[in-house]
């Protein structure tokens, strides 16, 4: 994978990869900022793994909504401790089948979990709604 990051000044980043791009901001006003693109980022590969998982499952998947909290430091490089993830997921899909697919994503499958301090402390929980 190959990126290309253009300074848009003050503290924008223009980034394109094979076709797709994003504003990264700082201050979190033109686009997220780092530290909420790294929280989409894992939102984003548990939840599709998750809806991948359900949806192989054959199950009758008809939404699926993430919600993260995430906690840092206080102190410089106020780097991430912890996260809580929430999935809201609406269909006729059996718990113990939500559960498993979250369990698949975060040991298995999703790559930015797996790339990230493995000292963080990571907490997922679901509500199922037929």
């Amino acid at each position: 994978m190959t990126l290309s990051m253009t300074w848009q000044g003050e503290e924008r980043f223009h980034g394109v990869s094979r076709g797709a791009s994003i504003v990264i901001d700082g201050k979190g006003q033109a686009g997220p900022s780092p530290v909420q693109t790294l929280a989409f980022s894992l939102g984003g590969c548990m939840g599709i793994d998750v809806a991948d998982v359900i949806m192989k499952g054959r199950f009758d998947l008809k939404a699926l909504t993430c919600e993260l909290q995430v906690f840092r430091t206080p102190e410089t490089p106020r780097r991430i401790i912890g996260v809580n993830l929430h999935y809201a997921v609406t269909g006729n899909v059996p718990d113990d089948r939500v559960a498993r697919a979250i369990d698949l994503s975060r040991d298995k499958y999703c790559s930015v979990w797996h790339s990230l301090n493995p000292d963080i402390d990571f907490k997922t929980t679901f509500t199922v709604t037929a």
